[in-house]
């Protein structure tokens, strides 16, 4: 898979030989492509360290765009960041899902900067991170664009079509509802698909859509509930970049993600590892800021951090869990939702305002805190404003 690789570092050391090395710029060279020259016209995609985290700030001319933007406690750091690449307003501003660690410091930018189009997926929650940024869209008289897969939009001289979210309901697990894109640029593309998980990689799967890149933002931060082997085989990236924070209490990247890329002879890019990481196209070939990782180290899971991700707790869990342990709980599990749904309870999901049968799939992905039981009939529930889940139809 990289047979150019040994040509392409003896052809670089000649070219700094000539050159010297400011005439190389100090790009990296990966996966067989190269770039010696990297002009204003050119694709930037700058990978923003926001600890436990995404931003994306991705450049082309004079246009901009930007995916995500931290927690809460990030907006100004990504402002600063913005303003240091020059940045006076934005094409796009995405915000994949409305999980605080993506849409967190996205009220401050959207404050700060000029921007044309504000994208989100149809899906709101109730939190103050949430309305916080719909405020601000709402202050600057202007409205989200839900937008649709297949639905493509330019930048510059690039255009990136959407692959995600491929279906309109997936319950309660907000990560599949992420908004995902494939950036075109020249013969070069970037992949993007926010936190979506294996139904949502399955769905794309199946949508028939070209999802073949250089380059994948590894996605949920390289949790395994999301990066399948089917879903890599099928990208196919020579590269890979992990967002996520150092000594994470989630355990990203999980181990399986990485033992994955490594025998796909993947190279892998991490911001807890080498901070911000940008990569620059010519539209033929891709160089980079830093050379790949060689730690091949994965996260250790070590119980929540606070955060309401879902999966993190089951993640952890699985993580801990010998074989026999984990197929006797599954059972137990199984009798106990039996007596529970005999008895006429259902589990209202305190965040979204729905509620299911106890053997939905999204009771298991709930929250903990958001958990709740009641014995209150169907009808009762409606009228008090909850809404019927539309997978387990309760």
């Amino acid at each position: 898979m990289r047979k150019k690789k040994i040509w392409i570092i003896i052809w670089s050391i000649c070219l700094a030989l000539l050159l010297g090395c400011d005439g190389i710029n100090n790009l990296q060279f990966s996966s067989g492509k190269t770039s010696t020259k990297v002009t204003e016209g050119n694709l930037e995609v700058h990978f923003i360290d926001v600890g436990q985290g995404d931003a994306t700030l991705i450049k082309q001319g004079e246009h901009a765009m930007l995916i995500d933007a931290g927690d809460n406690s990030k907006g100004t750091a990504v402002q600063a960041y913005l303003q240091s690449q020059n940045i006076k307003s934005l094409d796009y501003v995405i915000g994949t899902h409305p999980d605080s660690d993506h849409i967190g410091g996205l009220d401050v930018v959207l404050y700060k900067f000029e921007w044309d189009t504000v994208m989100m997926p149809d899906l709101e929650k109730d939190t103050r991170t949430y309305e916080d940024v719909k405020r601000v869209i709402q202050d600057k008289n202007q409205k989200i664009t839900v937008p649709k897969a297949g639905d493509t939009y330019t930048l510059g001289e690039a255009e990136f079509t959407i692959v995600c979210p491929q279906k309109s309901d997936y319950g309660d697990n907000s990560n599949n509802y992420s908004i995902g894109l494939r950036l075109t640029y020249g013969e070069n593309h970037f992949l993007f698909t926010g936190d979506a998980e294996e139904e949502s990689e399955q769905d794309m799967l199946a949508s028939g859509m070209d999802l073949s890149a250089d380059v994948f933002k590894a996605a949920h931060h390289g949790s395994d509930t999301a990066n399948t082997e089917e879903f890599l085989k099928s990208v196919n990236p020579e590269s890979v970049v992990i967002s996520c924070g150092a000594g994470n209490s989630y355990g990203h990247p999980r181990a399986a993600v990485m033992n994955e890329l490594r025998q796909m002879g993947i190279d892998v890019y991490r911001t807890d590892e080498q901070g911000t990481i940008v990569a620059y196209s010519d539209g033929k070939n891709i160089a980079w800021n830093c050379s790949p990782s060689d730690s091949w180290k994965a996260g250790e899971p070590t119980g929540s951090s606070g955060s309401k991700d879902t999966q993190v707790k089951q993640e952890s869990t699985k993580a801990k869990e010998p074989t026999e342990t984990k197929e006797s709980e599954e059972t137990q599990e199984q009798e106990e939702i039996q007596t529970v749904e005999s008895s006429g309870t259902y589990v209202i999901n305190a965040n979204t305002k729905k509620f299911h049968k106890p053997s939905c799939s999204s009771v298991k992905q709930m929250s903990e805190d958001n958990r709740q039981y009641t014995e209150e009939s169907r009808e009762k529930l409606i009228e008090e404003g909850y809404e019927p889940c539309k997978r387990c139809q309760p």
